[in-house]
């Protein structure tokens, strides 16, 4: 259990004392996209200190939220089913704090799991379901995603493969996102380079992720 302790009793005070400390959520955040090695969290966080990395899994294990697992001569962490739980939680947060995010610092990066993430977050199985099934490949930065949708269907996997189109763009992908660009706009200002597919194809995309800012 965290150290923190606020005094009061809380379904909310409590939830925070187990996941409320700096780089807890941020973590779960990477497990909720599949489990994770030690060295896989810490190069999705280069920031977290190796110390606070630790010491953050020790918190969440002993909560019950994550597990550590031996798999191959490794050993993996992953969620609990109890973990998992927070799975709309911390959507419901992304989508949230997606509003106030503006412009990207110049430190700012992505990585793989925080874009999937954030792709879960913005997805519309509503309007998916309505579209023909699509592959994107998204180059993000060093981010290399692979994104299937087929109906309200999202699966996201790291790497690349054969797609319907392929696209890169950085931070600023949130514009597009957000509706703050269309996809023209978006292709004109060099937000997002098309690599290859039809670049309508961008259309559909934006209308299947989006997020209000």
């Amino acid at each position: 259990m965290a150290a923190r302790d606020y005094g009061q009793y809380c379904g909310v005070t409590r939830g925070l004392e187990l996941v409320g400390e700096r780089w807890a959520l941020l973590i779960v955040r990477d497990l909720l996209v599949g489990p994770r090695r030690y060295g896989e969290l810490a190069a999705g966080l280069p920031r977290i200190p190796s110390n606070i990395l630790a010491a953050r899994l020790k918190e969440l294990q002993a909560a019950g939220v994550i597990r550590r697992v031996p798999r191959s001569r490794v050993i993996i962490y992953e969620l609990t089913p109890y973990g998992r739980e927070l799975e709309p939680i911390v959507l419901a947060l992304g989508a949230w704090g997606f509003k106030a995010m503006g412009d990207p610092r110049e430190d700012q990066i992505i990585t793989s799991d925080s874009m999937t993430m954030a792709l879960r977050t913005a997805f519309r199985p509503q309007v998916a379901s309505t579209l023909p099934p699509t592959a994107y490949g998204a180059h993000l930065g060093p981010a290399e995603l692979l994104i299937r949708v087929d109906g309200p269907t999202l699966d996201v996997t790291r790497g690349d493969g054969p797609v319907d189109l392929a696209f890169s763009a950085g931070p600023q992908i949130r514009r597009l996102i957000s509706g703050e660009l269309g996809p023209d706009r978006a292709i004109a200002t060099g937000v997002v380079d098309v690599l290859r597919g039809p670049a309508d194809l961008l259309d559909r995309f934006a209308r299947t992720f989006h997020l209000a800012a």
